[in-house]
């Protein structure tokens, strides 16, 4: 039986995560969709999403043959590693060092490289636009695998880890198909940032765990560990900040 209340964190984590990979897969599908027209975009899609679903069918039930401790320490670094990229360019992009993602632009620039590419067709399928679905899906797909299969499995969550990814997917997908337009107005590099601090929370207390380190009151030393990387990390960007209009003052 799944204790719902203790997942939370996990599906959280899964969720959030996920839901920004699949916005940024969204844009170059619809501006594949738009330009070269929505068979190749949905089937190229579906064929990397197919591809996903049996990545996290093989190697999910693998982890479960190595040596927890092992797992937990070697995933939870990775995880760690993982959630601090994200956190760096979170911290910087909110400390105006680097620009902020603009899913506009993106979609604005994909539309522009595809109207210009030129068609080859295999077999009554556009190559090229179902080439630029399916790699685009894969890309961002591989990261939510990654953070499904290092948070369900580690934790022993891996269904309700997949199940927070799934609803990421489908509420994408139904926004996606609602709007017919880049999700612009979500405010993707918070979502980035929250991301980054819960992966970097999740990595170090895996990390601590595979170690043989005890935590003080076990799993809720996660919650800790959030507020820390956030505190953390919210005092990085305003010491950028500062850097930042020290350096443009002189």
């Amino acid at each position: 039986m799944i204790e719902w209340a203790h997942a939370g964190p996990s599906v959280v984590a899964a969720f959030l995560a996920s839901f920004v990979e699949f916005v940024e897969a969204l844009t170059v599908v619809l501006a594949v969709g738009v330009t070269r027209g929505w068979r190749p975009a949905l089937g190229g899609a579906g064929l990397a999403l197919l591809t996903l679903v049996i990545l996290i069918a093989a190697l999910g039930p693998a982890l479960a043959r190595i040596p927890l401790d092992t797992v937990r320490l070697v995933v939870g670094t990775l995880l760690l590693l993982f959630g601090l990229r994200w956190l760096r360019k979170a911290i910087l992009r909110a400390a105006g060092i680097i620009p902020l993602h603009d899913e506009t632009a993106a979609y604005s620039a994909e539309a522009d490289l595809l109207s210009h590419s030129p068609r080859r067709v295999l077999a009554g399928w556009d190559t090229v636009a179902v080439g630029a679905s399916f790699k685009i899906v894969m890309l961002e797909g591989i990261e939510v695998v990654f953070i499904v299969i290092a948070i369900g499995a580690v934790s022993g969550l891996l269904i309700p880890a997949s199940l927070g990814a799934m609803a990421a997917l489908l509420v994408v997908i139904a926004l996606g198909i609602a709007l017919h337009r880049p999700l612009a107005r979500i405010p993707e590099n918070t979502l980035k940032f929250l991301v980054g601090v819960l992966l970097s929370a999740f990595g170090a207390f895996w990390v601590g765990e595979g170690a043989g380190l005890a935590w003080p009151a076990a799993d809720w030393s996660i919650l800790g560990l959030i507020a820390a990387f956030l505190v953390v990390a919210l005092s990085m960007v305003s010491i950028c900040r500062r850097g930042v209009a020290v350096e443009r003052a002189t």
